[in-house]
């Protein structure tokens, strides 16, 4: 298999966590999204017409894009992805949670303030999206209040979809302190075995 990832982009943190965990080997290859690597027409063509990282090559004859459609992939038939249907759909509906109401606010924000910069209409934005950031926290803060995973009594791909840019929401100058269960979950899945941090690369 060979990700096309950009090692900064949470959401490519998410398949490289994954492939560890379930121990598969894979080649990486890197594309500089801030140097508009991932919109040439060479990348469209052969990779993702979408532009973006990550895409999974799979060695089958296909090439996945959508990090949580990666995952659910990747997760199919493993402990990752529970076969309990209610389980199953709690686990659809925090990665439908993640890309919706986390992703585009927490995420967005690390981008601007840390990786890529802040664009000339996203002044007026920062307190918008500061808002809806911590209206998601606060969701995850509820959940994880009283439970030790997002679902069920064990990490989920719901976990490593949510933990990639929670863990780094700092970057994006949110205040995680206000979030106390939330700081004992990220403690607890970075105890999990294979667990890499997201400047990690297969050799």
């Amino acid at each position: 298999m060979i990700l096309h990832d950009f090692l900064p982009s949470g959401n490519g943190y998410k398949i490289r966590l994954m492939l560890r965990f379930l121990g598969r080997e894979f080649s990486l290859v890197e594309h500089d999204i801030t140097k508009g690597e991932t919109r040439t027409d060479d990348y469209r063509k052969n990779v993702n017409p979408v532009g973006r990282i990550p895409a999974l090559d799979t060695g089958e004859g296909h090439v996945l894009a959508e990090s949580n459609a990666i995952l659910l992939f990747l997760a199919e038939g493993t402990k990752w992805l529970p076969a309990d249907k209610w389980e199953r759909t709690a686990v659809y509906q925090w990665l439908f949670f993640e890309q919706y109401e986390h992703e585009p606010n927490v995420a967005v924000l690390r981008s601007w303030l840390s990786v890529k910069g802040t664009p000339d209409y996203g002044h007026a934005l920062l307190p918008i999206k500061r808002a809806a950031a911590h209206n998601a926290l606060s969701v995850m803060e509820d959940r994880l209040k009283d439970h030790d995973w997002l679902v069920g009594s064990d990490c989920t791909i719901a976990d490593i979809a949510l933990y990639a840019y929670t863990h780094v929401a700092d970057e994006g100058g949110l205040d995680m302190a206000l979030y106390p269960a939330i700081g004992r979950w990220l403690k607890r899945f970075s105890t999990l075995p294979a667990y890499v941090p997201i400047t990690w690369k297969p050799e």
